[in-house]
């Protein structure tokens, strides 16, 4: 089973970026790999996945035209690219992979579908 590490969380002000990477046991090519997010006393939700063979992104619309999620199979590494940061992005980053069969949508971009969880990141932004 794949083991995932996210790593690059920190602290940034509002308007700030950040890159989170998850770095891979192995290649994630055949795998769904997608990031969500837990603040606290709120449910973890997704922000963004890429599905099996890079073909398919899809965003949360909290999140859509500020972060980028990418693949560099070369790398096993699945990439977060976090521009315009906000107070509301704060919260733990985690990154999870299933090898399930995934439509390319949001209706799949939740965390009971996914099976194999790193150990989160923090990201706090301040105003």
């Amino acid at each position: 089973q794949v083991q995932l590490m996210e790593t690059g969380g920190g602290s940034v002000q509002a308007g700030g970026s950040l890159r989170l990477s998850c770095v891979t046991s192995r290649s994630t090519y055949a795998y769904n790999v997608g990031w969500f997010r837990q603040a606290p006393g709120k449910e973890r939700e997704g922000v963004a996945v890429i599905y099996a063979g890079a073909r398919s992104t899809i965003y949360d619309d909290a999140v859509k035209g500020r972060f980028t999620i990418s693949r560099d199979s070369a790398k096993n590494t699945v990439y977060l690219d976090m521009d315009r940061l906000r107070v509301e992005d704060t919260g733990t980053y985690y990154c999870a992979a299933t090898s399930s069969r995934l439509e390319a949508s949001r209706a799949t971009m939740i965390p009971d579908l996914f099976d194999t969880w790193g150990q989160g990141t923090q990201v706090t932004v301040s105003s």
